[in-house]
């Protein structure tokens, strides 16, 4: 029997909601973001061809190193620039934003924010 809580239930029902209306294209990816208590993690993922182009988290070394806390704004800050930087050098310009159910608020609001300040489109 599952112990999953009301509030992990509601978020999975609004990320079935919102991906009903968000594909990931080959030339405009999907940036999903996932969110825990410790950590922040993102991806870019083509979904026509269900591969992921990139992920990175706030658990990678470059990142631990300039913060020692994973599940902070500045984490998610960095951690956007990390995003956006590498989907640059490998020639995305644009993304589709996928909050994964999540208010665009805080911690998903600074690393969407700081990937516009990196050079992404969304």
């Amino acid at each position: 029997m599952s112990q999953t809580s009301q509030r992990t239930l509601g978020r999975l029902n609004r990320h079935r909601r919102i991906r009903k209306r968000l594909m990931g294209l080959p030339d405009r990816p999907r940036l999903s973001v996932f969110r825990s208590h410790k950590h922040l993690y993102a991806q870019l993922i083509n979904d026509y061809e269900n591969r992921t182009l990139f992920s990175c988290s706030t658990q990678v070394e470059a990142l631990r190193a300039q913060s020692t806390r994973g599940g902070t704004i500045a984490a998610a800050d960095q951690l956007g620039r990390v995003v956006a930087q590498e989907a640059i050098k490998r020639g995305i310009q644009q993304v589709v934003f996928d909050r994964g159910g999540y208010q665009y608020h805080g911690r998903v609001k600074a690393l969407a924010e700081a990937a516009r300040q990196g050079g992404l489109q969304f």
